[in-house]
């Protein structure tokens, strides 16, 4: 484990390549979401069924850990493992917009704060139809994609310190 010593003594130089590799990993697992996104395009998945959302789903972080895994062995940077702290401040973000967002007549006409939450993020067979439906993908898959990015970039980073 680092001294605080070391984190105090850094340059402004320093932070400022930290932060700029803090935006580089989180571009990079947000462009693996997106290359699971595009294939799905390609392979013309439906968005009907449910099979293809859950197995987005575990794409959507399964694929950005094994990416997240494989920089951190690479570039041995350990930046990549607070990924997480986007995801967490993505999430908090979309929370408060969905709150925010009106319900009329429809899906989720009178639906209390809990469950316009449940309903825009997680329920993939009735949702509330807010957010034009793609609740699922940027409440959910985006976060969950940083959060299997840091989780591999952390794993990454541990096997490599044992060689």
């Amino acid at each position: 484990m680092a001294s605080s010593t070391q984190y105090q003594s850094k340059s402004m130089r320093d932070l400022g390549m930290e932060a700029l590799w803090f935006l580089a990993h989180t571009v990079l697992a947000i462009l693996s979401l997106g290359a699971i996104l595009y294939a799905g395009i390609l392979l013309r998945i439906g968005d009907e069924p449910i099979e293809p959302k859950l197995a987005g789903t575990a794409l959507a972080f399964l694929f950005p850990m094994g990416v997240g895994f494989g920089i951190a062995r690479w570039k041995r940077n350990d930046i990549g493992r607070y990924v997480w702290i986007s995801g967490i401040l993505l999430f908090a973000t979309v929370c408060v917009w969905v709150l925010d967002l009106p319900t009329g007549a429809g899906l989720c006409e009178h639906c209390g704060a809990v469950d316009k939450l449940w309903r825009t993020f997680f329920d993939v067979s009735h949702g509330s139809g807010l957010m034009g439906g793609d609740g699922l993908m940027v409440g959910v898959w985006i976060p969950l994609a940083l959060f299997g990015y840091a989780m591999g970039a952390g794993l990454g980073i541990e096997d490599k310190q044992e060689e």
